[in-house]
C-alpha cells in the first residue's frame, strides 16, 4: 500500500534517512518511534507528498486516500465544530452549507418574493444531500465529537472560540470521520483526556485501513499498534509486535551487539599485542604480516548506540507535618454552576492522590484551591505545619521569561548553586550541550514543561501539586520523571491522563462524579480493578 524504497533525506546538516526502507500494508496498525528530531514528522510529510526524498522513492498505491493529522491544526473560525468536521468529508459538506443558506433565506421576510424558487432549489439540494447520506454523516460527526468529549453547545458553537487544544480535537475528528484508506496520526494523544483517549483506542480498533501513528503515551501505543517502525541513525527497522515487545527486542539486540563488540575488542587487543611483541623479529615477519592483513580485513562491530537518558535523584525533601492539606466544607462555583458543595478532604503525609473525573468535574479547580491559586466561595482550605508546596500548573509555562536562556532561568532561581550542578540538572531534564543557551521563547511545549519541572524539583518541596505534568513530555523524559517521583519521599496530589504515570505513582484515588466525591484507598490499578472502568464516565 505504501512503500519506502531506499530513501535518503537531509535537513540542513542533519542526515535523517540513509537508504532506509519499509513497507506499510492495508489493515496494519503501525507505531512510528524514534528520538526527538529523528525525522518522524518528515516521514509523514514525504508520504503525503508535502516533501520529497533526496534519493529513493515513496510509493503509494493508486487511488489510496490518505488522512494526515499533524500538530499544526491551522486556522479555524466562522463555522460550527460540526460543520468544520464535516468539511473534511468532501462534497457533502458543500451541499450541507447550501442547505443552511437556503434555510436562512426562506426565513428572511425580505426574500418572500423569491419563496417559490427557493423552495424548489431547497428540494433539489435536500435530495442531493440524502443521496450523499448527509443526514447520517452529521450524526456520525456528532458521535465522533462526543467521543472526543465535546458537549452539544461546543459542537454547535463557533470553532474559532475554542482553545488550541480543542481545535486540535476538531482537526483529529475530521480525519476520523473521513475514514481514509490510510490514516497518519502525529501525536493524536497529546491533547486528549483519559475518556477521549480510551474512546479513540476503541475507534481505532474498529478502523480497517492502514494506521501509522506516533504517540508519547506508552499505554495507548501498546493497545493500538501491532507493528513498530523505528527511526534510528538514519535507518528504518521494523518490529512485528506492540511497543512493549519492541522495547524487549531492542534491549535484547543491544545486549547482543554489546557482547559481540566486547568479544571482537578482546580478540583485536590480543592480535595487536602479538604484532607489537613480534614485529621486530625477522623469524616472525611472515606471521606478523598475515595478522596485519587479517586485521585490515576484519569488519568492525560497532558498539550499540547509547540512548541518552539521565537519571534524576531528588535531594531529600524536608519532612512536613502529618496533615498536609485540609479542606473543610468547601463551596466553589463558576457563575451559576456549582463545582463543589460542602467538600471535606484531607491529604496526609506520604499519600499520593490522583484526582479522576470527567471534563469539567473540577479536577484543576481542586488543585488550584489546594495551591491557593483560587479561593473557595465558602469553607476553608489550609496547609499543615512545615509544608513546602511545589505547584505545576498548565499556565506555569507561560510564566517563563522569554528573553532568558534555559541556563539563566536556572541561575535566576538558584543563585547559590554551582555551574556544575545546574548543568547536571539541565542534562537530567533533556537540555544537553548548547540546548542550555536556547532562549525560553523558542522552546517547544515539551521543553518548557521540562524546564518548569527542573525549576520545581531542584530544591524539592515536600508537597507536589501537579496538573497534567506529563503533557508534551516524550516517553524517555516521562520514564525519568516516573523513576524520580517513585523515589520521592514527599506527598503528592496530581491530575494526569497517562495511565502508566497513574498506575506507577498513585496510592490513593479521589474520584469526582456528578453524584459526589468518592475516595479509594489503593492506587489507580486497584481503582480500575474495583470499579471495572479506567476512567469515570466509562463503564465496561
Amino acid at each position: 500500500m505504501i512503500r519506502l524504497d531506499a530513501i535518503s533525506k537531509q535537513n540542513g546538516h542533519q542526515l535523517l534517512f540513509i537508504e532506509a526502507s519499509a513497507a506499510l500494508n492495508r489493515g496494519e496498525k503501525v507505531g512510528l518511534v524514534g528520538p526527538n528530531g529523528a525525522g518522524k514528522t518528515t516521514l509523514f510529510r514525504m508520504i503525503t507528498g508535502q516533501e520529497a526524498p533526496d534519493e529513493g522513492q515513496v510509493a503509494v498505491d493508486r487511488g489510496v486516500t490518505i488522512g494526515y493529522f499533524s500538530q499544526d491544526a491551522g486556522e479555524m473560525a466562522g463555522r460550527s465544530a460540526v460543520a468544520e468536521v464535516m468539511e473534511g468529508a468532501g462534497p457533502v459538506s458543500e451541499v450541507a452549507a447550501e442547505l443552511k443558506e437556503l434555510e436562512t433565506a426562506m426565513a428572511d421576510p425580505d426574500r418572500a418574493g423569491e419563496m417559490e424558487s427557493l423552495i424548489e432549489r431547497y428540494g433539489e439540494v435536500q435530495h442531493r444531500f440524502q443521496e450523499l447520506d448527509g443526514y447520517a454523516l452529521e450524526g456520525r460527526a456528532r458521535e465522533v465529537l462526543a467521543g472526543l468529549s465535546f458537549s452539544q453547545e461546543m459542537m454547535d458553537g463557533d470553532v474559532g472560540s475554542l482553545s488550541g487544544g480543542w481545535k486540535m480535537r476538531v482537526a483529529l475528528a475530521r480525519i476520523l470521520l473521513m475514514r481514509p484508506d490510510a490514516m497518519l496520526l502525529d501525536e493524536p494523544s497529546n491533547h486528549l483526556d483519559l475518556e477521549s483517549l480510551i474512546w479513540l483506542e476503541q475507534f481505532l480498533a474498529g478502523y480497517e485501513g492502514l494506521l501509522l501513528m506516533t504517540s508519547h503515551d506508552r499505554e495507548f501505543m501498546n493497545r493500538v499498534v501491532g507493528k513498530i517502525v523505528e527511526i534510528d541513525g538514519g535507518e528504518l527497522t521494523t518490529y512485528a509486535g506492540d511497543y512493549a515487545f519492541y522495547e524487549q527486542q531492542r534491549a535484547l539486540a543491544e545486549q547482543q551487539q554489546q557482547a559481540q563488540f566486547e568479544r571482537q575488542q578482546a580478540m583485536l587487543a590480543k592480535e595487536i599485542r602479538f604484532i607489537e611483541r613480534f614485529k621486530a623479529r625477522a623469524s616472525h615477519a611472515a606471521q606478523v604480516q598475515s595478522r596485519v592483513k587479517k586485521l585490515d580485513k576484519i569488519e568492525r562491530v560497532e558498539p550499540p548506540r547509547r540512548r541518552q537518558t539521565v537519571a534524576f535523584d531528588f535531594p531529600p525533601a524536608p519532612r512536613s507535618g502529618d496533615d498536609v492539606a485540609i479542606l473543610k466544607n468547601v463551596q466553589k462555583g463558576y457563575g451559576s454552576r456549582s463545582i463543589y458543595d460542602g467538600l471535606d478532604f484531607t491529604v496526609r503525609r506520604k499519600e499520593r492522590w490522583c484526582v479522576m473525573g470527567v471534563n469539567g468535574a473540577g479536577k484543576s479547580t481542586l488543585l488550584k484551591l489546594v495551591a491557593g491559586a483560587t479561593a473557595p466561595d465558602d469553607g476553608t482550605v489550609a496547609l499543615g505545619g512545615s509544608v513546602r508546596m511545589g505547584y505545576f500548573a498548565q499556565h506555569a509555562m507561560d510564566l517563563l521569561d522569554g528573553e532568558r536562556t534555559v541556563f539563566q532561568s536556572l541561575e535566576d532561581s538558584f543563585p547559590q548553586a554551582g555551574q556544575g550542578s545546574l548543568r547536571t540538572l539541565a542534562g537530567c531534564f533533556g537540555f544537553s550541550g548548547d540546548d542550555v543557551e536556547k532562549k525560553c521563547r523558542v522552546l517547544s511545549g515539551g521543553e518548557k514543561a521540562r524546564l518548569v519541572m527542573a525549576l520545581m524539583l531542584y530544591d524539592p518541596p515536600n508537597f507536589l501539586v501537579l496538573d497534567e505534568p506529563t503533557n508534551h513530555l516524550d516517553m524517555a523524559t516521562k520514564q525519568m520523571l516516573i523513576a524520580a517521583l517513585s523515589a520521592y519521599e514527599g506527598t503528592m496530589l496530581f491530575v494526569s491522563h497517562d495511565r502508566h504515570f497513574l498506575a506507577a505513582l498513585s496510592n490513593r484515588v479521589l474520584e469526582l462524579t456528578p453524584d459526589g466525591v468518592h475516595q479509594y484507598g489503593g492506587g489507580y490499578t486497584e481503582y480500575v480493578a474495583r470499579t471495572g472502568h479506567e476512567a469515570p464516565g466509562l463503564h465496561g
